[in-house]
């Protein structure tokens, strides 16, 4: 875990806050899901909420505002606890003191806030409103990680001047291929990360006034304020060329866990070594 000691690689701070939506059931990933929310589903024994936390921190985003939901006390409880994660620790019965031993923290401020059970994600957004204190904000899905670099994408929408900017991203294909010899099979091909076509991989950037397009109550923010922006012509795409990975299947989970027990993952951008303990 990076701590107090700033990555040497990461950008400077800034106060901008990231959101990120944390509410949802993940009924595609009921394996897991079942007893916990989707962002708590870990990768090689991190929620993948940490791991998209890490990536906003690197490039110096380190205030957070996740928006709960479904089961999101167990999102709290984590980080009520999160100094406890890693380490050692004593325990005095006899003085009722604790001590820990060889464990740095993440220096992340994180308001936890719950949005409703089953408020739609534009909602979800609104509802946040009062801890965003009127500034631009960003914001991403708490089930998706990439290499993408966020200050490119900060600088992008400052020189776009639109409200909001979306990541664009090609999906990894979903099957591997086969390279023909006129009729007999000359090769399979692995799995290509570039799918075909665009799609949006959160990793989000809004200004205030998006606020304004959003209602409390059953708004989704995809077909609802995003579309809306866009006829608008208020809403710019970034395209991220680089990897780009969500989790919405137990097949994705393999897949995020096997990179990182590889120590190639990707999206691992921050300085411990690659699929380390970190």
């Amino acid at each position: 875990m990076s701590g107090d000691a700033r990555d040497s690689n990461s950008n400077e701070d800034t106060d901008m806050k990231v959101v990120i939506l944390a509410g949802g059931f993940g009924t595609r990933l009921s394996e897991e899901t079942e007893a916990r929310p989707k962002p708590m589903v870990e990768i090689g024994g991190r929620p993948i909420l940490w791991h998209i936390m890490k990536i906003y921190a690197h490039h110096g985003f380190r205030e957070f505002c996740v928006a709960l939901g479904y089961k999101g006390d167990i999102i709290k409880d984590y980080f009520a606890t999160y100094s406890l994660h890693d380490g050692a620790m004593s325990v005095d019965l006899g003085n009722r003191t604790i001590k820990y031993h060889g464990r740095e923290v993440d220096d992340w401020k994180i308001d936890l806030v719950s949005t409703g059970l089953n408020t739609p994600t534009g909602s979800r957004v609104k509802r946040l409103q009062p801890w965003l204190g009127g500034e631009r904000f960003m914001l991403t899905y708490g089930d998706g990680v990439a290499d993408i670099d966020l200050r490119k994408l900060l600088a992008f929408h400052e020189r776009h001047g639109r409200l909001a900017t979306v990541t664009a991203v090609r999906p990894p294909a979903r099957f591997g291929g086969i390279n023909f010899d006129g009729d007999l099979v000359r090769e399979f091909t692995e799995k290509p990360q570039v799918g075909e076509g665009w799609i949006n991989g959160g990793f989000m950037v809004f200004e205030p006034n998006v606020l304004d397009y959003i209602t409390e109550h059953d708004n989704v923010l995809e077909s609802d304020t995003l579309e809306r922006l866009a006829a608008d012509g208020q809403l710019a795409a970034y395209r991220h060329e680089g990897f780009w990975q969500c989790m919405d299947t137990l097949r994705e989970l393999r897949i995020l866990n096997s990179l990182w027990a590889s120590r190639e993952a990707p999206w691992h951008i921050w300085s411990e070594t690659k699929g380390g303990a970190a």
